[in-house]
């Protein structure tokens, strides 16, 4: 375990802003996070936990303490119960085991395909899109607890699952390292296709199309938005979508709908969103001022995705929270609606 300092991490996440770490360490094994923790209590370092950075918002001023990226790789495969069990360490790329899952004829994430960051950062925000959730398949997670010191292994009620929610960033939010993961998927199955645009990707066609062809088609949607990282497309200097769809009670849609209506405005309505009170805070941010390729100064919004903040090259973390607190203002003055975001934020002395 070689420890570094001074360590840039804006190349580290997909973003690319932020200050430097103040020490470094990228640990490959279970042992390596132990001994970097350990490190971090015996000299009072704050301790952050980096993934993939695809979900991250770092301060200009860096990490006081010590970054740990967990590294640590490798997949395996068995079956139980009909069920096949994918098990792969906390540093593996997602989309990697996507992939295999996939061509394996393994249903339960192919609409998650394409998704930045790593295994380890699935449960944290249970990752979804095109109506899938991790929290579907997660069987279970290995994690240190930071109470002790020691692994422990948690069940999927364990984790507190809910929409882009988990205990890991909520209730015990700084108590768990994760490790491995283990999913359960469904040999043979088929693929899910509930979100219009993958209907309409697949409309007119004859026969359910297959779980590679649903990969394909998600991560043709997806690069169609810039949410597919491409080499040189600055549209895809983002943190993925910035905002959560907003969850509403029905008195709250009521009022939404009213205030829509007196701007001679109608709230569309996504049966996939509607099913559990969502309203879409792309339609939000765009009827708020805010159209794709909107620009301000280095910072902007996406041409192809109305949710994605980008980096149009040389922004700070500060250009970024300030185009999000401009883009929440509008929408609470307009809608009454407070957007939440969905990066973590991290080295600011308030979350943004």
């Amino acid at each position: 375990m070689r420890i570094r300092e001074n360590v840039s991490l804006a190349p580290l996440t997909t973003l690319g802003v932020g200050g430097p770490a103040r020490f470094f360490v990228e640990a490959e094994s279970v042992e390596d996070v132990r001994r970097a923790v350990q490190h971090a209590g015996e000299r009072s370092l704050p301790l952050f936990v980096l993934g993939g950075g695809s979900n991250l918002v770092i301060s200009d001023s860096g990490w006081p303490g010590l970054v740990l990226r967990v590294a640590i790789t490798g997949m395996e495969e068995r079956e139980e119960d009909g069920k096949a069990i994918f098990e792969a360490g906390a540093g593996e790329p997602w989309d990697s085991l996507v992939a295999r899952a996939v061509a394996r004829d393994c249903a339960g994430i192919e609409c998650l395909s394409g998704i930045p960051g790593s295994v380890g950062g699935t449960p944290v925000q249970n990752v979804g899109a095109y109506g899938q959730e991790v929290s579907e398949t997660i069987a279970s997670v290995q994690a240190l607890d930071l109470k002790d010191g020691q692994p422990r292994e948690l069940c999927n009620p364990a984790c507190g699952f809910a929409y882009r929610t988990s205990i890991f960033n909520s209730s015990e939010r700084g108590r768990y390292i994760l490790l491995r993961v283990t999913y359960a998927l469904t040999p043979g199955g088929a693929p899910h296709i509930a979100y219009a645009d993958l209907k309409k990707y697949f409309a007119g066609r004859q026969g359910a199309p297959s779980l590679a062809e649903v990969r394909e088609a998600v991560r043709s949607i997806r690069a169609s938005k810039a949410m597919l990282i491409v080499s040189g497309d600055e549209d895809c200097r983002s943190a993925g979508s910035f905002f959560k769809n907003p969850v509403l009670s029905a008195a709250e849609h009521q009022q939404l709908c009213q205030r829509a209506e007196a701007l001679g405005l109608q709230v569309p309505s996504y049966p996939a969103l509607s099913a559990q009170h969502k309203v879409s805070a792309a339609w939000l941010v765009e009827h708020s001022g805010f159209s794709k390729g909107y620009t301000r100064g280095p910072v902007g919004i996406s041409r192809k995705h109305a949710l994605a903040i980008v980096n149009r090259g040389g922004a700070t973390a500060g250009d970024v929270v300030a185009l999000k607190d401009e883009i929440q203002q509008r929408v609470a003055q307009k809608f009454g609606i407070h957007l939440s975001p969905e990066p973590v934020f991290v080295g600011f002395d308030q979350q943004p």
